[in-house]
């Protein structure tokens, strides 16, 4: 058969075009492997006697608020007051359980509201139906405000949104990798490969974790 039929061209030509988007991926999320990478290792070991530094977080400030009539009614009317009134926009609201964590369950839920960036943020906590609420400001040295970004914390929406694209290239690395990796191996040679091992160790590890 001839080589230059298209027969023969179609696995050839998607492999080049497999192996070009793994290229293109890997370089676009190099950097963010990196950061990722290490703020992973960092917060992986921050438990026990040996716990590796995971950065500071410094309050920088403790002020009570009053709240108006108008904004007490729900957290997201209060949401709307901050972010108009004192120009803070709350990225994260949770709606507490009764009189909080061991509190009295005859109590309201408190709402806690919080925003800011990686580095510098802020968060409110306010009982439903006081007249005030305390706002408090934090400060995060550049390790803490690092981990604080792989966890999806204090980046704003550009930072989800390059995230997000990171999260999809690794998706898109992974499953590149194997398709070139299995690509002229039979089942045999790949589970006797590296590959093969390496799913191996991951299932049983993921497994006894679930346990």
């Amino acid at each position: 058969m001839d080589a230059n039929k298209p027969g023969r061209r179609g696995p050839a030509a998607t492999y080049r075009w497999i192996r070009q988007l793994h290229l293109w991926v890997g370089a676009w999320g190099a950097l963010a492997a990196i950061l990722y990478g290490i703020t992973g290792l960092v917060m992986n070991h921050r438990f026990g006697d040996g716990a590796w530094p995971q950065g500071d977080s410094i309050e920088a400030g403790r002020n009570a608020l009053a709240i108006p009539a108008q904004a007490r009614t729900s957290p997201e009317q209060l949401s709307l007051w901050l972010r108009d009134a004192r120009q803070l926009d709350a990225q994260v609201i949770r709606k507490g359980g009764p009189g909080g964590r061991g509190g009295d369950a005859r109590q309201p839920p408190k709402w806690n509201l919080s925003g800011g960036t990686a580095r510098n943020a802020w968060s409110l906590e306010y009982a439903p139906g006081s007249e005030t609420a305390e706002l408090k400001q934090t400060s995060h040295t550049t390790l803490a405000a690092l981990n604080r970004l792989h966890k999806g914390v204090g980046g704003g929406g550009w930072w989800i949104l390059l995230a997000d694209s990171f999260a999809i290239g690794m998706l898109l690395l992974g499953l590149s990798g194997i398709w070139m990796w299995a690509r002229g191996r039979s089942a045999r040679e790949m589970l006797a490969s590296v590959m093969g091992l390496s799913t191996l160790a991951f299932v049983a590890v993921v497994g006894l974790a679930l346990l």
